[in-house]
C-alpha cells in the first residue's frame, strides 16, 4: 500500500478499485497530493490559487496573460526549450485560468516523472517573462480574444456572469482586453507570481507509479529552499445585485439566451450543494432525456442544444441555463424554461423520481472518473481549496441522504421566479 506520508493516508473505494491518496505538507506550506496508479501515463501539476479576481484594477487579464507567458523563458530555458522538454518524449505541457485558481501541469509516459516535474517547478517558480516575447503573446492572446468574441454561445456566459456579479472582480473576462494587454511587462507578470506563486498559496499534485516517497524527496530538494511570502489580499464578497432582463444587439445568427442568478459557493452545506447538483441534471445536465431538452428540443423543436450549468466560487455561485434559437422561436423557448422552472419549484418529486435522479447522477459521475485528465484536475482543485479530496464513494453516500423536501426548498431558492435575470443576444 506504500508508506503513508506525513498529512495522512486516505483510503477509499471506487467503482470497486481500492485507491490510496497520499497527502504531504512541507516545511515552508507547499501541500501535496498523490494518487498511486498503474497506468503507464502519469500527470503531474500545479495548482496556484490566484486567478482573474485577484487582479489589480489596472490588471485586467494579467492572470491570464502569465499564464501564458510561464512558457516563454525561465533563467535557464529558453521558449524553445520548454516547448520541446516534453514533447519531444510524447509528453503534454498544458495550463489553464480561471476565476479563483490558475492550473499548469503535464501529462507523460511514467519514466519521465522526474523530468515534468523538474520542468514544472522551473516554469513556475523562475519564469522571467522576457520582453522580447510580450509583443507576440499579446498578439496570441488578441486574436484569442476575437476569436472568442465571435462566438456568441461561449461569449454569453462571460457576459451573463458579469451581469451577475456587475461591478465585482468576478465579472472580469478571464481574457482581458487589448487595453490592458497593451499595458504589460516583464515587471507585471513578475509582480504577479511575486504576490501569488508563493508555496503557502498553492499545492503540487499528481497521480502514477511513482512512489509518494521519491515524490516528497524531489519536492524537497527543489522546492524547500523557496521561501516566499503572500502578498495581503482580501477577497471581498460581491454584493446583492437586481434581477435584471438584459437584451444586447449583436446581429447573430441565432438567438442565445441565459437565464439563472446567484446560488450556492464551494463550502455551502453539503444537503445544499447537493440538492442542487441534482436538480442542476435533472433540468439541463448531460442527458439527453433532462427536463429541458426533452421539452425544448425533443417536444417542441426549438433548439438543438440547452443546458443547465452550475459554478461555484469560494464565497458565492451561479446557476444558469443556456440554449440557442431560431429568433421567430426565442419567446416559447423562454416560457417553457420557466414553466420547468416553476413546476421544479411547485412539485416534490415523488419517490420513484428522487431514486431515478440519484441513480442517474451516480452512473454519470463514475463513468467521468473514467476521464483520467479530469479526475486529476479535479482532484487539485478540490485539495486547493478543501485540503482534502472527497472518494466517489463519499460523494455517492451524501447523493443517497437528499431528500425530496431538499430539492425542492433549494429550488425555490435558486430558481424561483423572482431570484431571476436573463441576458438575451439577437
Amino acid at each position: 500500500m506504500g508508506e503513508e506520508w506525513e498529512g495522512g493516508l486516505i483510503y477509499f473505494v471506487i467503482l470497486r478499485t481500492i485507491m490510496h491518496y497520499f497527502t504531504h505538507t512541507l516545511a515552508n506550506g507547499i501541500r501535496l497530493i498523490h494518487l498511486p496508479t498503474n497506468s503507464a501515463v502519469a500527470y503531474c501539476g500545479f495548482g496556484v490559487n490566484a486567478g482573474t479576481r485577484d487582479e489589480r484594477s489596472d490588471e485586467f487579464g494579467l492572470a491570464h496573460f502569465v499564464e501564458h507567458m510561464l512558457f516563454k523563458g525561465t533563467s535557464k530555458r529558453r521558449a524553445w526549450h520548454i516547448l520541446n522538454r516534453m514533447e519531444n518524449v510524447g509528453g503534454e505541457l498544458n495550463a489553464y485560468t480561471a476565476k479563483e485558481e490558475t492550473f499548469i501541469y503535464s501529462i507523460f509516459m511514467e519514466e519521465h516523472f522526474p523530468r515534468a516535474f523538474e520542468l514544472l517547478t522551473d516554469i513556475v517558480f523562475h519564469s522571467l517573462f522576457p520582453s522580447q516575447e510580450i509583443e507576440k503573446e499579446v498578439d496570441v492572446i488578441l486574436d484569442e480574444i476575437n476569436t472568442y468574441n465571435d462566438n456568441p454561445s461561449e461569449l454569453i456566459f462571460d457576459e451573463f456572469e458579469n451581469q451577475l456579479y456587475s461591478g465585482h472582480d468576478l465579472g472580469h473576462n478571464i481574457l482581458g482586453d487589448e487595453q490592458s494587454l497593451m499595458r504589460f511587462t516583464s515587471e507585471s507578470g513578475l509582480s504577479f507570481t511575486r504576490r501569488f506563486y508563493v508555496p503557502e498559496n498553492m499545492v503540487l499534485f499528481s497521480t502514477g507509479q511513482m512512489d509518494p516517497a521519491r515524490i516528497v524527496k524531489m519536492a524537497e530538494a527543489a522546492l524547500g529552499g523557496i521561501n516566499l511570502t503572500m502578498a495581503d489580499r482580501k477577497r471581498t464578497p460581491p454584493s446583492p445585485v437586481p434581477v435584471e432582463d438584459k437584451r444586447i444587439n449583436r446581429n447573430t445568427h441565432q438567438t442565445h439566451v441565459m437565464i439563472g442568478g446567484r446560488s450556492f459557493n464551494m463550502f455551502e452545506g453539503d444537503g445544499k450543494r447537493i440538492s442542487l447538483f441534482l436538480l442542476n441534471n435533472l433540468l439541463g445536465g448531460p442527458g439527453m432525456n433532462s427536463r429541458l431538452n426533452l421539452s425544448l428540443r425533443e417536444k417542441h423543436g426549438l433548439v438543438y442544444n440547452v443546458e443547465s450549468n452550475l459554478t461555484s466560487y469560494t464565497d458565492t455561485g451561479l446557476a444558469a441555463i443556456y440554449f440557442g434559437t431560431d429568433p421567430k422561436n426565442t419567446a416559447k423557448a423562454i416560457r417553457l424554461v420557466h414553466k420547468e422552472l416553476k413546476n421544479v419549484c411547485e412539485t416534490k418529486l415523488t419517490t420513484s423520481q428522487l431514486a431515478y435522479i440519484k441513480k442517474q447522477v451516480i452512473g454519470q459521475l463514475g463513468v467521468a472518473s473514467d476521464n483520467k485528465e479530469s479526475l486529476f484536475l479535479n482532484m487539485g482543485k478540490h485539495f486547493l481549496h478543501h485540503d482534502s479530496y472527497e472518494s466517489l464513494p463519499e460523494v455517492f453516500a451524501k447523493i443517497e441522504k437528499a431528500t425530496a423536501e431538499e430539492i425542492l426548498a433549494v429550488a425555490n431558492e435558486v430558481f424561483a421566479s423572482g431570484n431571476l435575470s436573463s441576458l438575451i443576444f439577437e
